[in-house]
């Protein structure tokens, strides 16, 4: 597919990343040479200087013929702007990050009156994702499929782990839960395990299943802790209101920490129901008078990677349960891989997948397309939804055991009507089902992908 993608910030770059690994032909727009460079040197892609709201740049970069234009500027009306431009032009398909909250209920009727196929909100979907994990305080991550029926959840192996030292599938035999264990992590590698793989302390481990059943096996493995009822925020950035809003949702009562006044003045008016400390955050006198490591969770949501790493290694130490931290910078993943820091929020490789799965379902149009789409350990294994249509006709109703599936591939669940089926040798997909994949190593784009 042609694609061009104007702005080459850090969402961007990751989008660019991810796409020209699955090699559609990328184009890149910036006005800056040097975020250009870095891009040319690293990617296989084409780069032009230039304002991407500009007709002639847009004209340039190809956008009459092109399939798909994101815009991913750090200005909304610049990005809506150039949606609309390219759409006139002749583009096929158009994508726009629109970050301010005052736009968070007009998304509908952008996609109407622009023409945009598609509305992207990396505050957003970071704070939602922050709040599946805070619902589910065992886990470091909460991916949902099927319209939220289906989960698939990670957690670390520790010396308290019930499974640690035993055959998954000896632990499976004392459990009555409908789990399966999916992927495992061990000392870095990757690996989708079968019954006998032997998780061990420092290990992680992903199961997916039906909430009620993923919360009895947390249970049977001595993983259940509390619910979250009070969360405290680090940072008034728009993650943060949008979390705030998540949580309330939930049930969960929120306080913010925040440095600037005029933030925390906006933060009170559009959030009666949470508590807006003005001060910082970083302050120990501030932090132990307003009780902020008292709270079940901490989430550090400044600008600054270095501020929320140490803020979230100080609140771990002072005992808080649940510790998340938003991150951007990738040479800090391996450092902070180290610290064991609860949960890693990277908001540019949440809208990165979502766009990856975009594309995946632009392409395989007439096929069974990907619904859902979440990347682990850097693109290493992924996780996928697919609809069983008529067209995959070669394994409906075909027992597992019986079909040719490649190496690397685990059918993980199947959403079918009202029922969730953890699957075995014995169980059909039917036309109609919900199937979550999960796949080593393989860009997956159609449910028949599986198949050898």
């Amino acid at each position: 597919m042609k694609i061009i993608i104007v702005g080459n910030g850090k969402v961007g770059y990751a989008i660019a990343s991810q796409l020209a690994g699955e090699h559609h032909d990328i184009t890149m727009v910036d006005s800056s040479p040097t975020a250009l460079h870095r891009a040319e040197n690293a990617l296989d892609v084409m780069c032009i200087q230039g304002n991407g709201s500009s007709i002639s740049v847009l004209k340039e970069a190809g956008a009459q013929s092109a399939d798909l234009v994101i815009a991913v500027t750090n200005l909304d009306e610049t990005n809506l702007l150039c949606c609309f431009i390219a759409k006139k032009l002749g583009a096929g398909h158009t994508i726009a990050r629109v970050r301010s909250t005052e736009y968070r209920r007009d998304a509908d009727m952008l996609k109407k009156e622009i023409g945009l196929d598609m509305v992207i909100n990396p505050d957003l979907a970071a704070a939602q994702e922050i709040a599946r994990i805070v619902s589910t305080p065992s886990a470091f991550s909460v991916e949902p499929f099927a319209q939220g029926r289906i989960d698939m959840i990670g957690f670390d192996v520790t010396a308290q782990t019930h499974v640690a030292g035993r055959s998954l599938s000896e632990f499976s035999s004392h459990t009555l839960a409908k789990v399966l264990f999916c992927v495992a992590v061990h000392e870095g590698e990757m690996v989708i395990p079968n019954g006998a793989f032997v998780p061990q302390i420092g290990d992680k481990l992903y199961m997916i299943g039906a909430k009620g059943q993923l919360q009895h096996m947390l249970h049977s493995l001595g993983h259940s802790q509390p619910k979250v009822k009070a969360v405290s925020i680090l940072g008034g950035s728009r993650t943060a209101m949008y979390l705030a809003w998540e949580l309330k949702k939930r049930g969960i009562k929120s306080q913010i920490v925040e440095m600037n006044h005029q933030k925390c003045l906006i933060l009170s008016a559009e959030l009666p129901d949470t508590l807006i400390i003005e001060g910082d955050g970083t302050d120990n006198d501030l932090l132990r008078e307003e009780g902020v490591f008292a709270a079940d969770a901490f989430v550090s949501l400044t600008d600054r990677d270095e501020e929320n790493l140490l803020m979230a290694l100080s609140a771990q130490r002072a005992g808080v349960g649940k510790v998340l931290a938003k991150m951007t910078r990738p040479n800090y993943m391996d450092l902070v891989q180290d610290t064991r820091i609860g949960s890693i929020i990277s908001p540019k490789d949440l809208v990165a997948n979502q766009i990856t799965r975009y594309v995946r379902a632009l392409a395989n149009s007439e096929g069974s397309v990907v619904e859902s789409l979440y990347k682990m350990m850097g693109g290493q294994v992924e996780a996928l939804e697919f609809t069983a249509g008529p067209e995959c006709r070669e394994l409906l109703d075909k027992p597992m055991k019986d079909l040719p599936l490649k190496n690397g591939v685990l059918v993980g669940a199947i959403a079918r009507d009202k029922e969730i089926v953890i699957p075995d040798g014995n169980t059909c997909i039917r036309e109609g089902d919900h199937v979550v994949v999960v796949t080593k190593s393989m860009a997956a784009d159609d449910l028949m992908d599986i198949l050898k």
